[in-house]
């Protein structure tokens, strides 16, 4: 049960995750995110797969790897904020190329992002061997884990959507878009800052 909280608390935060959901919903762009969200699912399934199994024994080198893999995960993010921040806010016409979130986008951005694989290690690592839970409980509760993980940008898509129906007029989206842009730079940030400074 406290794995379940733990990992439903991070999940459902605002991170750079959920915020690219929300505002594809809030763009009237929800029905194109469901690639995006089974990404995401998908690359957390395939961390704690990986990490589950290795558990212990991985994690000296996977601490020795975080500088790397943040450093990538934060120029992406920045990427992603880059796209955001410059998005054309139209709702009536072809999506914008921050709108459109496929499977690729939210596979790397859960892959690449070092704050899901920091909650990640202590779940595998830790919690996981505290609650006997070896063999197919892993892949068991990967899984279910994934599933939330599907959930997460797919509710804030929801969220965006219900917002987005209140109002259409293009110039507060391209306010969104650029809040949400200028988020997502904060986000790469902290984790500069996090695992640099």
């Amino acid at each position: 049960m406290e794995i379940a909280i733990y990992v439903f608390s991070i999940m459902y935060s605002p991170g750079p995750v959920n915020i690219l959901g929300f505002n594809a919903g809030l763009t009237g762009y929800a029905k194109r995110t469901a690639g995006f969200c089974f990404g995401v699912g998908a690359a957390m399934f395939s961390w704690f797969i990986l990490l589950g199994y290795l558990g212990e024994a991985f994690a000296a080198v996977y601490h020795g790897a975080l500088p790397y893999i943040a450093s990538i995960g934060s120029a992406y993010i920045l990427y992603l904020a880059w796209k955001m921040f410059f998005a054309r806010a139209d709702t009536q016409g072809d999506a914008s190329p921050a709108s459109i979130l496929r499977f690729r986008d939210g596979f790397l951005l859960q892959a690449l992002n070092p704050k899901g694989m920091v909650v990640i290690l202590p779940v595998t690592t830790i919690m996981f061997p505290a609650a006997h839970i070896t063999g197919l409980g892993i892949v068991a509760c990967a899984a279910l884990i994934s599933i939330g993980a599907v959930g997460a940008p797919g509710s804030y898509c929801a969220v965006g959507a219900m917002a987005g129906s209140r109002f259409r007029n293009r110039r507060y989206l391209g306010m969104a878009n650029k809040v949400m842009g200028i988020l997502l730079i904060g986000v790469a940030f902290s984790i500069i800052y996090d695992f640099f400074l």
